[in-house]
């Protein structure tokens, strides 16, 4: 979220709290993406704001409502609120439960992958309908045939981008293998170490596709944990994930940190060809090379 619309996005949500009876004196900005992340004080409420345009915040609501409901490793609505999405200010807030950090690095593999086959087993428990996995595919490819949308892309890795989603996107639809409502993103930026153990968070980017697309956005040693996972199709899908993510970084619109550093790397990585590396392997290394 731009810096000028950060403290416009706090008001709202402390305005919404507030009028619900709930104590807000202060508040503190916990991450700041495409989205904003709060955690507002003394009530200790987690809200995430988003600009209106921006946001299916209703979609997300029901779907960790009913994994609730299932006993699914996700992180719990605000209880002390009405379960829905609240606008204010041409921003739309929702509130969760604020849990204090674990450090995830606490959480072995194991705990990871089980909490991700917990989930997975949740989600085949609801009739929900979302987008398939490559309508955010067809979003990718979108962006990098459109030069107004990603405009410093250069034209040898427009090229790469585009091959590897068209080449990928086949392959992996050429498996047809079982599909299932997915987290969508379970990458480790979207799970909370917390005292009970890691849960999801970030239920927006749900989707359906094979659960080998969920398991390319978690480190490999998680995925090599999964049972019954296809290696090769798990390979593919972390060859598209790479690509997507280097897509969405090259849009002119993106408010990720270093964003057009990450779309490097992510581009020379998919350049050396497969066996892909996972997205966490290529975030590390930005992050140990000062990125």
């Amino acid at each position: 979220m731009q810096v000028s619309e950060v403290s416009r996005a706090v008001a709202a949500a402390k305005s919404i709290a507030s009028a619900l009876g709930l104590a807000v004196d202060d508040s503190v900005v916990l991450h700041n993406s495409n989205k904003l992340a709060v955690l507002l004080l003394p009530c200790r409420v987690f809200a995430r704001v988003a600009p209106m345009a921006q946001q299916v915040a209703e979609l997300e609501i029901e779907i960790a409502r009913r994994l609730a409901e299932t006993k699914s490793p996700v992180a719990a609505l605000e209880p002390r609120a009405e379960q829905r999405a609240y606008e204010c200010d041409g921003f739309v807030v929702t509130l969760w439960t604020y849990y204090e950090p674990v450090m995830l690095e606490e959480v072995s593999p194991t705990g990871y992958m089980n909490a991700l086959e917990r989930l997975h087993a949740g989600m085949r428990k609801l009739d929900v309908a979302t987008p398939h996995f490559t309508d955010r595919v067809t979003e990718a490819q979108q962006l990098v045939a459109s030069r107004d949308q990603t405009p410093n892309l250069a034209e040898a890795d427009r090229e790469l981008l585009g091959s590897a989603l068209q080449n990928l996107r086949r392959a992996i639809a050429d498996r047809a293998v079982a599909e299932q409502l997915l987290h969508g993103e379970p990458h480790p930026g979207n799970v909370l170490g917390t005292r009970n153990g890691p849960l999801f968070i970030d239920l927006e980017t749900c989707c359906r596709g094979p659960i080998e697309f969920d398991l390319a956005h978690v480190p490999e040693e998680v995925s090599e944990h999964y049972p019954n996972a296809d290696r090769e199709l798990l390979g593919a899908c972390r060859g598209l994930v790479l690509a997507m993510v280097a897509a969405w970084r090259w849009d002119v619109r993106d408010e990720f940190p270093n964003g057009a550093r990450v779309g490097r790397e992510l581009v020379g990585a998919l350049r050396k060809g497969p066996p892909w590396p996972t997205l966490d392997v290529v975030m590390r290394d930005i992050a140990r090379s000062g990125g």
